[in-house]
């Protein structure tokens, strides 16, 4: 479990980004972390990674603060930032060299994802393109089998067959001690995976709840059939209409829009977080 408890951080004396931040994310969940540019996603991640420091307030992984960055807290997380530099060796040395980090490293998974995502083992990782070193990162971080798994924009230099790929694999490495956190601007690449959805916004959560109950308060309908309805609490034009959301009072089945469901919070996030509050 991640426990950010009454965190304060500040780039600038005079302009705190977090200020009284407090987040519980639960392991055994993959928590969707969306927010529009600048709204603080990513310096979240590195405060999580223990990369950046918070001037007040703690940060916990399974009870263990981030601050110390200690062996055993490093060892809990792996992190796959959206922007990196690659050495110039080869894979197999970069896996040589970091692997003894994790204990839980197993070399056979990271054999088996290289080989879904087509990606050549006697490579140098300096000479390959951004989506390859994004593939080969997805590929080393699952492997580590950590508790905790940090991505920041990890479908940024995916096609479209790998983004199906990556689906796939972040599916069947969740499991009821891990916690996967997956920031990105993509919803669409995210919207079936995750189980929790969390939105920043100027430096605060909006919005954390879990798909199930974002299920049983709101029914994403179009406009043909929720016509007159005075439940609706949100509407945006889209080709050939509009896409709504609305109240749930009776129980409906709806496939959750969470693009549409994101921008109905960053545009007008009272009248859907009143929902979760009464």
């Amino acid at each position: 479990m991640i426990q950010i408890n009454q965190m304060q951080f500040s780039y600038k004396k005079d302009a705190s980004l977090f200020e009284d931040l407090d987040v519980k994310m639960q392991a055994g969940k993959i928590h969707g972390l969306l927010g529009k540019n600048g709204a603080g996603k990513t310096t979240l991640l590195k405060l999580i990674a223990g990369l950046q420091y918070p001037q007040l307030g703690t940060i916990s992984i399974d009870n263990e603060n981030a601050k110390g960055r200690n062996p055993s807290y490093l060892s809990k997380y792996f992190f796959v930032a959206e922007e990196f530099e690659m050495p110039n060796i080869l894979l197999s040395t970069y896996v040589d060299l970091y692997a003894p980090f994790y204990k839980d490293f197993d070399k056979k998974q990271l054999d088996i994802y290289l080989e879904e995502f087509a990606i050549p083992k006697e490579n140098k990782l300096n000479k390959m393109s951004y989506g390859q070193k994004k593939k080969f990162l997805i590929s080393f971080s699952l492997a580590t089998n950590t508790k905790v798994l940090i991505m920041d924009e990890p479908t940024n230099g995916l096609d479209i067959p790998s983004k199906s790929i990556f689906r796939k694999m972040i599916a069947q490495q969740i499991n009821e001690d891990r916690l996967f956190i997956i920031s990105t601007h993509q919803i669409k690449d995210i919207e079936g995976m995750i189980d929790t959805v969390i939105v920043l916004e100027n430096g605060k959560v909006l919005f954390n709840e879990e798909m199930l109950n974002i299920s049983k308060q709101l029914v994403f309908k179009d406009a043909e059939t929720a016509i007159g309805n005075e439940n609706i609490l949100f509407s945006q034009d889209v080709l050939g209409g509009k896409r709504l959301i609305c109240k749930n009072t009776e129980a409906e089945d709806s496939r959750i829009d969470v693009e549409l469901l994101f921008n109905a919070i960053v545009s007008d996030n009272e009248t859907i977080i009143n929902v979760f509050n009464q």
